[in-house]
């Protein structure tokens, strides 16, 4: 079986790793400390340890209130700039080669940055993360996803400002937040504003919403991708997909789920790895991929992930090359950068097949 250390050094792909869910403890005390943020704990190790605990509580509710605390560190130019340079440098320590930091700018303007300033910011931590890799020796892209607050009224002020910022390492468009009574269509003035710009979306549906949700996303929206999406489990008939279903549609059309196994199990999708849909749908034909949703939260890395998946259903090598190659199509990518790591990738995963077994 492989272990951690084999699958870290396999390249990746992170679709779905939100940039105010994998802030560094240590970054989070030294920014605190500035601007007199009071936290829950002193050491990076303790707090480490308060977030995981207060993110494993079953609650989606009380899981996002965890972000109260990494959002304050992150109302300065400064401070969004480090953040974003640090998701890119420990992503590319994790192995992963393309990462999409998703964040959403109106949740970081209560210092006095405007929406735009808070998108050149992070635009400028992940350059700075890449060029810093790249001289390491562990070449990554970075994209951001531009996400808007699902129960807010600026879905189309936040759709608006992700076109005209394309050219700032924008990938595409998101929603957040929480689901339940916070439907897709609340924000269908964006979705139309991003349709009629070409600019593509993921939305977080399928998580603490049920099918309802996810057909809104893809039927109404328009959604590339689907953050989550496992409860298509609920449309399934005796763990089996029924033609002309939801269930049947996203399957047909590689309609891409972003799978966050751990944090899925966090907020009560599943009591363990071995009863997370993820098996399931990927022996149904499901286009699943694996994320880490939130890293500080639920303590993980996307090597991490896949190592739950491993040791869960027994995949080897060859399935997680299939489910990096999935995540590869669904990427916001020009097309030629993304067969350019299309063919990167399968060159390192060729090899580890080959190679010998790790005990």
């Amino acid at each position: 079986m492989l272990d951690l250390d084999a699958i870290r050094a396999l390249p990746k792909v992170a679709l779905h790793d939100h940039l105010d869910g994998g802030v560094r403890p240590q970054t989070l005390l030294d920014i605190a400390a500035e601007v007199d943020r009071s936290l829950p704990a002193t050491s990076a190790p303790e707090l480490a340890d308060w977030f995981f605990e207060a993110a494993d509580s079953g609650s989606l509710v009380r899981y996002l209130e965890t972000f109260d605390h990494t959002i304050a560190v992150m109302q300065r130019p400064a401070d969004l700039q480090r953040i974003a340079r640090e998701f890119v440098e420990d992503q590319a320590a994790d192995g992963v080669v393309y990462a999409e930091a998703r964040w959403a700018p109106e949740q970081h303007v209560a210092g006095g940055m405007t929406l735009e300033e808070a998108v050149g910011a992070v635009r400028d931590g992940l350059r700075e993360g890449m060029t810093r890799c790249e001289a390491a020796g562990t070449p990554i892209i970075a994209r951001q996803i531009i996400s808007a607050m699902r129960q807010n009224d600026r879905g189309l002020e936040i759709a608006e400002l992700a076109v005209a910022e394309r050219e700032a390492l924008v990938g595409g468009f998101d929603i957040a937040g929480p689901e339940d009574g916070f439907p897709p269509s609340r924000l269908a003035d964006a979705f139309r504003w991003l349709a009629r710009h070409n600019l593509p979306c993921t939305i977080h549906a399928g998580e603490a919403a049920g099918v309802e949700s996810i057909w809104e996303a893809v039927q109404m929206m328009g959604a590339d991708r689907i953050g989550h999406g496992v409860r298509i489990v609920e449309d399934l008939v005796g763990g089996e997909v029924v033609p002309g279903s939801l269930a049947a549609y996203l399957r047909d059309r590689r309609i891409t789920l972003e799978v966050c196994p751990t944090s899925n199990l966090q907020t009560g999708i599943a009591g363990t790895y071995v009863e997370h849909p993820f098996g399931l749908l990927d022996r149904l034909g499901f286009a699943v991929t694996v994320s880490c949703d939130n890293r500080l939260m639920s303590r993980t890395s996307l090597s991490q992930e896949f190592a739950h998946l491993v040791e869960a259903f027994g995949y080897g090598v060859a399935d997680l090359h299939r489910f990096t190659d999935t995540a590869l199509d669904a990427t916001f990518l020009d097309r030629p950068e993304r067969e350019r790591l299309r063919a990167l990738v399968a060159a390192a995963y060729s090899a580890a097949q080959q190679a010998p077994a790790r005990r």
